[in-house]
């Protein structure tokens, strides 16, 4: 089967088959401000909102779903977003082979798949693994920030980085009253804390001394 490509949205939107070794973030993004990349970005409102907000900062959304992933392209395309792309991608992968050691300010993993039947909770994204990746690509005082509505998987994420020897456990910021329909962090947020449901919330320093 011949190779799917996607340049109607490049450079916007772009896949692991597309590289053949580690991305270069100055040529990528056109300059040398700190990278940011988003874990699972879905359809992209964090990454569009983060992008518009702060012009001096890029940001990488990395998401396993191409079609979902390709819809926040399409945002960024529409609005003309230079500082900001969109990964298809399995991102333990992207680690591994992609993402040059000590070159990520942040990692945000917003919502992440609780995966909730038993035979499919091995497909959960947080591990120990995972954690060391984050350690490995984050720049010293890096952070991790992540949030979930599922009090167990939050409790696994927050017990796998707090025993991390590499990381600092840092109050997350006070949840504040949205002032406006579109004033979260993503559509999911938005969904669950309308519900009044709680959303359980993380963040994490990498040591200064790597």
């Amino acid at each position: 089967m011949p190779q799917q490509t996607f340049d109607d949205l490049k450079p916007y939107f772009f896949t692991l088959d597309d590289l053949d070794g580690p991305l270069d973030w100055s040529r990528l993004f056109g300059n040398e401000n700190p990278v940011e990349i988003d874990i699972g970005c879905g359809r992209g409102k964090f990454v569009v909102d983060a992008a518009r907000a702060n012009p001096d900062r890029n940001y990488l959304g990395i998401e396993t779903d191409y079609g979902k992933g390709r819809h926040g392209a399409k945002r960024l395309k529409k609005r003309t977003l230079p500082n900001a792309r969109v990964l298809g991608g399995d991102v333990r992968i992207a680690l591994d082979r992609f993402i040059t050691p000590a070159s990520i300010a942040d990692f945000d993993v917003y919502f992440p798949d609780p995966w909730w039947k038993r035979r499919h909770k091995r497909r959960r994204l947080f591990t120990a693994d995972l954690v060391q990746q984050m350690a490995t690509a984050l720049q010293p005082g890096g952070h991790v920030t992540s949030w979930t509505d599922v009090e167990e998987y939050f409790e696994i994420i927050a017990g796998l980085m707090d025993d991390a020897p590499s990381f600092q456990t840092l109050p997350p910021p006070t949840q504040l009253e949205a002032a406006h329909d579109m004033d979260y962090r993503t559509s999911f947020e938005r969904k669950k804390r309308q519900a009044g449901e709680t959303i359980y919330r993380g963040l994490w320093q990498l040591s200064l001394e790597k």
